[in-house]
């Protein structure tokens, strides 16, 4: 028998007035450009605190099939299935002094993924490894894809310590000219561009930001010869140390416990509260490894991504937070009968509703002092913010060394010399941390750092200067034999490696049938490029229409809450991940490459 919604026990009227005030005084004019770009007398932040020592050789000028951009994940999982693929001559650059992406750069203590480490971490089967835990520490992901570098005998075909400057098609050859600020000049035949989206951090645009006199730096950029200690905590040197960290979002949710149990004074200046759920973490249960069977690692990401994008499934094999979210709604829309007295976009707005007071209702369960409580509650719409989860975040607030600076969402007032201005009142502070995270919402060649230069000269920032423009969000017309692993054009999915898996195959299958075949040249035609942005733009709504939309408080999610010209078309593909997942091996298997021409020289 079907249900009817039941009476809530909260005011709907309400909840959505408060949503709007939360979000309006919020709103900036802006947008984006609040933030400082890490250049000039900024780009201190930038510099690599993780290396021993430079790396001194001499300008490559070498010939490849293959140069790929990246050392994360992207990176590592495309030279993976490039090796499986009998495509061996390639050649990795990357600006980190190892492999790791996000992971060699965030190594603030307690960083851990957020998404389950069986579903997250690449490869595991391929290397016959199991996370140690169900959501793994900083320290084990960055071995891990160390590992893989080695298994794959990667460290001897990547450059490291290197940064790509510029990227030039040469018609006479067929050929990228790759450059670097190490002087190289390398000729590929492909180049696969896996920079990721959270490499190029941030700084807030605070009025007096160059006038502090004490110390600072990025949370991916950790001074742990400052603070003391590593990234599983005992930050020692904090002790006499009154220290300011600014944003609340997923990093400082994992950074703040350990500042909080090491410094003297904790200051947490906070604009929009996270909503912060049950973590749960747990040790890897080795019977539970000595039972898995082949293929059990595709078989759980793909059983999560269903999950979390609303796919019901015969078992929940990760059982967490995520999919704990989506649950609710599933539940509602197989056992209830939204026509009776409640529409669909109703019922989904009253689970979120529901979810959220349950998220409110912990911050009164865990913090002692009312009046902060209701300062760390987040009052939007869940998945308007990347969901969070930590059982020691809210707890800290608790400590009488830790003091919540409440911006009441104008965030800090402007920097002086001795420390922070909110509300006209001066916090002086001996260091400051910036937690304030990457840039998404820029243009992809300005987060790369570099532009790609096709046929013709022309760019690709100009050629996507009005959103983006390719085939299945991986190559685009006029940048033959260029390919890039993105969420614009392509998929999006709360686990981010899942989608890198499935373009490193896609390219793999695409590459190594130009190669196998003596071809010189892949490129998309005008009319496949045109047809899928006009795919692209044909969805309305879809499983995403939800995130981060218009009516939400402003983050990297929405652009800071400003409507972009171009953000339809840079849009991931309307009808969730699962489908463009299946889009891709459909067209792989039918075989004529469609939407593809490829040349011999």
């Amino acid at each position: 028998m079907s249900e009817i919604a039941r009476e809530p026990d909260f005011d709907p009227n309400a909840l959505r007035e408060r949503y709007r005030i939360e979000r309006e005084k919020r709103l900036r004019p802006d947008g984006n450009d609040q933030y400082v770009e890490m250049t000039g007398e900024f780009a201190r932040f930038l510099d690599d605190p993780y290396i021993d020592e430079r790396i001194e050789r001499g300008p490559i000028t070498d010939a490849v099939d293959v140069v790929l951009i990246g050392g994360g994940f992207g990176g590592l999982t495309t030279a993976a299935r490039f090796r499986e693929a009998g495509i061996d001559e390639l050649l990795l650059i990357e600006k980190g002094g190892d492999f790791g992406g996000t992971w060699y750069w965030n190594r603030y203590p307690g960083a851990q993924c957020d998404v389950e480490s069986y579903c997250y971490l690449p490869l595991l089967e391929e290397l016959g490894y199991v996370p140690k835990e169900k959501y793994a520490y900083a320290r084990e992901i960055l071995d891990h894809a160390a590992a893989i570098g080695r298994h794959y005998g990667l460290y001897e075909q990547t450059l490291f310590q290197t940064e790509v400057t510029d990227l030039r098609w040469d018609e006479a050859i067929s050929r990228w000219t790759v450059h670097t600020d190490r002087g190289d000049a390398v000729r590929a035949r492909f180049v696969c561009m896996a920079n990721g989206p959270l490499h190029r951090p941030k700084l807030p645009g605070i009025p007096g930001l160059r006038d502090f006199k004490g110390h600072s730096f990025h949370t991916s950029r950790w001074d742990y010869g400052y603070t003391g200690g590593g990234p599983d905590g005992n930050l020692d040197r904090l002790g006499d140390k009154r220290v300011a960290i600014i944003g609340t979002g997923a990093t400082a949710i994992q950074c703040v416990p350990f500042l909080g149990e090491a410094a003297k004074e904790l200051y947490v200046f906070q604009r929009t509260p996270s909503s912060v759920d049950v973590r749960g973490n747990s040790p890897t249960d080795p019977e539970w490894t000595r039972g898995l069977q082949q293929g059990w690692q595709k078989h759980r990401m793909e059983n999560f991504n269903a999950l979390v994008s609303g796919v019901p499934q015969e078992e929940d094999l990760v059982d967490d937070g995520w999919t704990d979210l989506v649950a609710k709604f599933v539940h509602r829309f197989r056992n209830a009968d939204p026509g009776a007295n409640m529409s669909l976009p109703q019922m989904i707005e009253m689970v979120n509703f529901e979810k959220m007071e349950e998220l409110r209702g912990r911050v009164d369960e865990l913090v002692d002092d009312p009046e902060t409580a209701e300062k760390l509650k987040p009052y939007y719409q869940m998945f308007c913010k990347r969901p969070t989860f930590n059982d020691e975040y809210l707890p800290t607030f608790n400590r009488p060394n830790v003091h919540l600076v409440d911006t009441d969402g104008k965030g800090v007032e402007r920097v002086t010399e001795k420390g922070l201005v909110v509300a006209g009142i001066t916090y002086e502070v001996d260091c400051i941390i910036y937690s304030t995270g990457f840039e998404v919402g820029t243009a992809y060649t300005r987060r790369a750092g570099y532009d790609a230069a096709g046929r013709g000269g022309r760019l690709l920032s100009e050629h996507w200067n009005d959103g983006t423009r390719s085939l299945h969000g991986m190559s685009s017309h006029g940048f033959p034999n260029l390919f890039v692993s993105q969420i614009s054009q392509a998929a999006f999915t709360a686990n981010f490696p899942h989608l890198l898996e499935e373009c490193a195959v896609h390219q793999a299958h695409i590459i190594g049938h130009a190669l196998q075949n003596g071809f010189t040249e892949a490129e998309v035609t005008r009319d496949a490029e045109e047809a899928w942005v006009k795919t692209i733009l044909g969805f309305e709504g879809g499983p995403l229409a939800g995130l981060g939309g218009p009516d939400c408080t402003p983050g990297y999610y929405n652009n800071e809450g400003q409507e972009h010209p171009h953000a339809a078309q840079s849009a991931p593909w309307g009808g969730g991940s699962i489908g463009f997942f299946k889009l891709l091996e459909d067209w792989r298997e039918e075989g004529s490459f469609e939407g593809l021409e490829f040349r011999r020289s």
